[in-house]
């Protein structure tokens, strides 16, 4: 999509610690389409250690500060963007003005992006950021070695206090996370079983990063021992980051993009790295700006990485995890994004009965390659054929699989009900996901068990 946007000209400035943010405002020139505020204030850097960021869930965030801070540092943005709370601690991106389609709505300058390229060569100056890689893939987390850069730098950051050119930014993150890390071991047991899964996953992540952390020497002590610590600057970089495994980036101001399924707004960058946020259709004012954030098919991950629940999700995972796939079930279409159930409609995609008929055949191998071949070769007659003559089957094993798992989640609503949400805060989002996923699966049930009463009374007559 072509932007009409012309980039402000940013001057090179001297960087701080590697590629730290400058305020300084020479050599850039104003946008005529964007907003320039020009602050007078100091920035939160002192003459000494004098304060850190109070990480404690009862904190408040210092959003306002930070704003002003991105601003000082080059971003732009058209007027009427600006960020809006109703409680003081969740924020998000709006509108209070209209704006059309393809339109610009913030450039955030290539210096202030935080990237796991740019933090890894950082870290390799100061200290053995190296050793700590080592570590981590020993652990097995290579795969997420790049997160870890990322983490390391926050956690670098955060020790040097108000004298980190970070400060203002790190100030402003948020101290209390619902996701999966901040979760409870009794939330943990309340959890379905994919969403069980994926939360595992999440907290064995953060516990490698923090056994990785503990062989790097450019962190104090009690930075490194502080768990709770690790915990959070996991938390603040897993939900802000975005880009590809091997080189995450975390945009200042553009990282409050909310998620949506439908969204306003997507994330693009000009030839000299720049961040250009553009909309992707009309915003009335008033409006909320928000991106997407991945597959909005799988509520689950969302829940486990960043901890809110995406009630506007069109379907979800049928929660099929007891097979365990082979190529041809790969091939045929296992994957948590394809096996659908729709939530307002019921609706069941053709993807698990696909897998299903598939897992049906097994003991008919014949059958079972009749089918894979018809797939693999695009004949829909063939296919159909064999679905209908195995349609009872298919039907009842996925009638078995919704009672069950509809069960399950009774099961999981009684042994929540008893907990003190006081000492256990996520429990309460817990319960709303797991009547989300109820509903869906209560959906596909009404449409469901007609079809299998239907197949087993024609099978009767036959």
């Amino acid at each position: 999509m072509k932007l009409a946007f012309v980039a402000a000209v940013l001057t090179a400035v001297p960087a701080i610690w590697g590629f730290a943010p400058s305020s300084s405002h020479h050599g850039r020139r104003a946008n005529p389409g964007f907003v320039t505020v020009t602050s007078t204030s100091s920035s939160s850097s002192s003459s000494s250690l004098s304060a850190y960021v109070d990480i404690a869930e009862s904190a408040s965030r210092d959003v306002n500060t930070m704003d002003e801070w991105v601003t000082q540092c080059g971003v732009q943005r058209v007027e009427g963007v600006q960020l809006t709370s109703e409680d003081g601690l969740d924020w998000q991106l709006m509108t209070s003005q209209d704006v059309a389609a393809s339109s610009s709505l913030l450039s955030i300058p290539n210096n202030l992006i935080l990237s796991s390229s740019r933090s890894k060569e950082e870290l390799e100056q100061v200290g053995n950021i190296a050793d700590g890689a080592d570590m981590l893939f020993r652990l097995g987390g290579g795969a997420e070695v790049a997160l870890f850069y990322l983490v390391a730098k926050v956690l670098l950051e955060y020790d040097r206090g108000d004298q980190s050119p970070w400060f203002p930014w790190l100030n402003s993150m948020p101290r209390l996370f619902y996701n999966a890390v901040s979760m409870t071991d009794v939330c943990i047991e309340c959890l379905p079983p994919l969403v069980f899964s994926l939360s595992r996953k999440e907290r064995v992540k953060v516990s490698n990063f923090y056994d990785a952390i503990q062989k790097v020497n450019f962190l104090s002590d009690q930075t490194k021992r502080n768990k709770g610590l690790v915990n959070w600057a996991f938390n603040v970089v897993s939900t802000r980051c975005w880009g590809p495994d091997e080189d995450k980036v975390i945009v200042p101001l553009a990282d409050m993009f909310n998620h949506a399924t439908d969204p306003e707004v997507a994330i693009s960058y000009d030839e000299e790295g720049n961040c250009i946020a553009y909309t992707l259709k009309d915003v009335p004012a008033g409006s909320p700006l928000r991106m997407s954030y991945g597959d909005p098919t799988n509520p689950s991950q969302f829940f486990a990485t960043y901890g809110f629940l995406d009630e506007t999700s069109p379907a979800t995972f049928c929660k099929i995890m007891y097979i365990q796939p082979n190529q041809e079930l790969l091939d045929i279409g296992f994957d948590f994004s394809r096996m659908l159930f729709y939530k307002d409609t019921g609706d069941i995609s053709e993807e698990v009965w696909d897998v299903l008929l598939y897992q049906t055949l097994m003991g008919n191998k014949e059958m079972q390659q009749a089918f894979y071949q018809a797939h693999m070769q695009g004949d829909v007659d063939t296919k159909r054929q064999i679905h209908q003559q195995y349609f009872l089957q298919t039907s009842t094993a996925l009638k078995a699989h919704v009672d069950s798992f509809l069960e399950s989640l009774d099961d999981l609503a009684d042994r929540a009900k008893d907990k003190d949400p006081a000492q256990h805060p996520r429990l309460p989002l817990i319960q709303k996901h797991n009547e989300f996923v109820k509903t869906t699966f209560l959906r596909v049930k009404e449409r469901l068990d007609p079809m299998v009463a239907q197949a087993t009374g024609e099978e009767v007559l036959a």
